[in-house]
């Protein structure tokens, strides 16, 4: 409770900085925000496709990013995500003794159901995906795919259906296409199924507002130097 109510005194705060048609838009996708899909990409050679996977999470109304680098650094770009990226949440791990197994344990203890995207080894159709579950979507590299110990942790494999020569879809399309279709699938659920709760669109919509004033971040930091003083 103290929590929220903090939450509560610091957007009343910044309210006064920013003006009633951004706090509408930011609580009308605050509705629509979901963290019972989330999305994984491991080792993204191409900085603008994993840029143009961001901008299709923020369209789905997918709040969290896991982002697996071992060879490759991710670099966020407003040219391809346009601007996405500001108002997701993104996990990065790169640091850790295999940032793999990390991920994936970190999903799991938040009960992610880990699906690994593979064109060549899923057994079941994106469009057969259980939503009753936290599903947490793995896309590999453009070349490669998910790797083999993807493959080995992942709970199931699922592939998008293919009609034609081609065996598989550029990467930022088999993402919007499996989020497009999970997050229908979702809709026909209970809101307080896949819904953000109220802490966390309180926390949401207080880092959105800062983002969306000018010189937010100079406010802000001027804010909490007062509350500290005053402490």
């Amino acid at each position: 409770m103290e929590e929220l109510i903090r939450l509560q005194e610091e957007i009343t705060y910044l309210s006064q900085f920013i003006n009633e048609d951004r706090l509408s838009r930011i609580d009308e996708v605050l509705g629509s925000r979901t963290r019972h899909i989330t999305v994984v990409l491991e080792d993204i050679h191409k900085a603008h496709n994993a840029n143009a996977v961001l901008r299709s999470c923020d369209g789905f109304g997918i709040q969290d990013v896991h982002i697996i680098e071992n060879k490759n650094r991710f670099e966020s770009s407003s040219t391809t995500s346009l601007g996405s990226h500001k108002w997701l949440s993104l996990h990065r791990y790169s640091d850790y003794e295999s940032n793999l197994s990390h991920c994936f344990t970190t999903l799991k203890s938040k009960g992610y159901t880990i699906l690994a995207t593979s064109p060549h080894h899923g057994n079941t159709h994106i469009s057969e995906v259980d939503m009753d579950h936290k599903s947490a979507l793995v896309f590999g590299s453009e070349l490669d795919g998910v790797s083999e110990e993807v493959l080995q942790l992942a709970d199931g494999l699922v592939s998008i259906p293919m009609f034609g020569f081609v065996e598989s879809y550029n990467l930022s399309v088999s993402a919007a296409i499996c989020l497009h279709s999970l997050r229908t699938k979702l809709m026909h659920s209970p809101k307080s199924k896949w819904q953000l709760s109220q802490q966390e669109c309180l926390e949401l919509r207080k880092d959105w507002m800062i983002k969306s004033i000018q010189h937010g971040k100079r406010i802000w930091q001027r804010y909490l130097k007062n509350k500290q003083s005053q402490s």
